[in-house]
């Protein structure tokens, strides 16, 4: 095992579906930057996967890094920087690797109670609530949500932390929903089964009482586009429809005068890219503040991240974590890799 504070190492992708961790020269801080070194690591499965494997919407260019979730400590600052200060606990949406150069400014420091693995769900759980925020869900509002992989189950927590119910998963996987039934969600359903589509109003109904006994939010969380179709057929009356999961190919067959227009749905894109640069306004905080909300969150007791941490390896077994991931095995939610 390579000693990474003195030996700097990184995971590369060296062409879709191989992934290597390899030594590398990290770049000194220049002004306004930070040089932090690495603890742990958060895999994010739906993005990596796509652009590790060059799927549609998610084409780059080889070799490169992924990943955008790590906590590490400051150990150098740039000119100009005073905060955060050296020795300082932070998290960054920096690549895997033993260290990164990264703005000062996009640092936000880890309360000192909260564990690292914990903290590592920082930037999933905030591009969640960036969508969250935008459904705008009230109190007692039904919310559904296709795909219990991770960024559905924090969408799910993050619902039920909003006063949604009930919160019901959506996912074809047996696995996955027995998980996010215990862990996050009130009711988890196939979306394939017989009747299903009666079933779920049934439950929804028994469960809260929604203008005519729909749904009133529905989150699309798997990337496929036939998910949304599913998601705009469930959803109710004047019903919100958000586009968390990043979506892989083109969505066909799209009745908008039955699907939205008659219904009166509202469509929300919800990537990361639409967060707000520099000032939080109601239902759009910037990326900062969401961070700054999920580390209190996480600290208070008020979200559940460790039941959703399914793989802890140290860094330089990265490849083998990727590989289960590329073959798409739905066991894997939440990957962290050990760069201490």
């Amino acid at each position: 095992m390579p000693n990474y504070a003195t030996d700097p190492h990184r995971v590369l992708w060296l062409s879709p579906g191989t992934v290597a961790v390899e030594p590398f020269e990290p770049r000194e801080p220049g002004d306004g930057e930070v040089l932090v070194r690495s603890e742990v690591s958060l895999i994010s499965p739906g993005t990596e996967r796509a652009f590790l494997l060059s799927l549609d919407n998610a084409k780059g260019t080889f070799p490169s890094t992924g990943g955008y979730s790590l906590v590490g400590t400051v150990i150098a600052q740039g000119k100009g920087v005073t905060k955060p200060a050296v020795g300082a606990r932070i998290v960054c949406a920096s690549s895997h690797a033993s260290h990164a150069t990264v703005r000062a400014e996009r640092c936000v420091e880890v309360p000192s109670e909260l564990p690292s693995e914990t903290a590592a769900f920082f930037n999933l759980m905030a591009i969640a609530m960036q969508g969250i925020r935008k459904a705008r869900i009230e109190i007692g509002e039904s919310v559904v949500v296709f795909g219990a992989g991770l960024i559905g189950q924090c969408a799910m927590q993050l619902a039920r932390a909003s006063g949604a119910t009930p919160v019901v998963a959506l996912d074809l996987d047996a696995g996955r929903r027995e998980h996010a039934a215990h862990v996050s969600a009130d009711i988890a359903m196939d979306p394939k089964a017989d009747g299903f589509e009666s079933s779920l109003l049934d439950r929804v109904r028994s469960s809260a009482n929604p203008p005519n006994g729909a749904p009133q939010v529905v989150i699309e969380a798997t990337g496929y586009p036939d998910a949304i179709l599913g998601a705009m057929s469930v959803a109710g009356w004047m019903a919100r429809v958000v586009l968390l999961g990043s979506t892989r190919g083109e969505t066909e067959r799209v009745n908008f005068y039955r699907d939205v227009h008659k219904k009166g749905l509202v469509l929300l894109g919800a990537h990361a890219s639409s967060i707000p640069g520099s000032e939080s306004h109601p239902g759009h905080w910037t990326w900062v503040a969401n961070v700054q909300l999920i580390l209190r969150l996480l600290a208070a007791g008020r979200l559940n991240v460790t039941d959703l941490i399914t793989d802890r390896v140290a860094a330089e077994n990265a490849p083998s974590v990727y590989a289960k991931i590329a073959a798409w095995q739905p066991s894997v939610l939440g990957a962290i890799l050990n760069w201490a």
